[in-house]
């Protein structure tokens, strides 16, 4: 099974540190953007979700740093969505660098459902998201 979306993305100056590479913080943030441009790909938005009292919350992430990027690098993150328990989705997201495909990063970020701050798996999400959840790993992940 391989990666069900993919997103890409070019660095911009401001997110790299006084060693001319990105920050490792500003990898969360591009990260939340996919897993944002994937939601809302499936059908799911979030803007209309908290208004119907439904919020997803990151309650873990793991990052495992493989290279730098650098201003100006084009890269692409590609994610997979395994569920974890009854209320956990583990997005499994990738970046590389392009054109080369260089692995950059390994990222697991898990998060749960709330409604009106309870934990919670709302039928129209489930519908949308239960077609893109995955039991293996891709063949292309290191």
């Amino acid at each position: 099974m391989g990666y069900y979306f993919e997103l890409e993305m070019e660095v911009r100056d401001y997110e790299c540190d006084i060693q001319g590479i990105v920050n490792n913080a500003v990898y969360m943030n591009y990260l939340e953007h996919a897993r944002h441009k994937f939601l809302q790909a499936i059908g799911l938005n979030f803007e209309q979700l908290h208004r119907e009292g439904i919020d997803a919350v990151v309650v873990k992430a793991e990052l495992d740093y493989k290279k730098p990027l650098k201003s100006t690098d084009r890269f692409v993150i590609r994610l997979f969505v395994r569920r974890e328990g009854y209320l956990r989705f583990v997005f499994h997201q990738d970046i590389y660098r392009l054109p080369d495909e260089e692995f950059v990063l390994a990222g697991k970020v898990t998060a749960v459902l709330l409604r009106n701050g309870k934990p919670a798996l709302p039928d129209n999400v489930m519908q949308a998201i239960e077609r893109y959840l995955d039991e293996k790993e891709p063949g292309g992940r290191a």
